[in-house]
């Protein structure tokens, strides 16, 4: 089995190109549909954020507004749900590796890898990007976003082009979806070692 580790700033296109992957029939750990599960209303964690950080959750679990003016800008608050997160996702991504473990290639989606250190354990990452404008008008058409949210994400994050540089494969979605779709395909091919049909 190849593991593929897929990465990608805010607006870059990543959540597209996992579901191209899975289109291809490559099962993809999504780090953070596992956060929202765990997260969630009966979440696992939810006790425990609440806990940490009392009146962030209700009925539907972990507000995540609310949670989030709790650890942004707060480096030590953010280190403590880190601490209740990440040993949670890990455990479900042991989970999802034993389910396909005869998969011949399986995709970890893990948006902050670099900036995490999350390369361990991975044959190859792949990096996807678009021209910063592209990437900007994405961004702010998200509902309840403001250039000022965007620059403080942007800072928390790994700059698009050393992203790049660190990355074994680059996937271009400043193009059509079917271009990007193309790519995916010759990527798979190329990690499974296979010609592209």
């Amino acid at each position: 089995m190849k593991i593929l580790g897929l990465t990608g700033s805010i607006g870059m296109g990543k959540s597209t190109v996992a579901g191209m992957f899975e289109e291809a029939g490559v099962p993809v750990f999504d780090a953070d549909a596992a956060v929202h599960a765990l997260q969630g209303p009966g979440g696992a964690l939810v006790e425990r954020i609440e806990a940490e950080f009392p009146g962030t959750t209700g009925a539907a679990g972990v507000d995540r507004g609310q949670l989030g003016q709790r650890v942004l800008g707060d480096k030590a608050a953010l280190a403590r749900l880190e601490a209740i997160v990440h040993p949670a996702v890990a455990e479900m991504r042991k989970a999802f590796l034993e389910q396909h473990k005869d998969a011949p290639l399986i995709v970890f989606d893990i948006p902050l890898l670099f900036e995490k250190g999350g390369a361990g354990g991975l044959d190859a990452v792949a990096v996807v990007s678009a021209p910063a404008e592209v990437q900007r008008a994405r961004v702010l058409a998200r509902p309840g976003m403001t250039p000022e949210k965007f620059a403080y994400i942007l800072g928390l994050q790994m700059p698009d082009a050393e992203k790049r540089q660190r990355a074994d494969h680059v996937i271009d979605t400043g193009v059509s979806h079917e271009e990007t779709r193309v790519q995916v395909r010759q990527l798979i091919a190329c990690l499974l070692d296979r010609k592209e049909r």
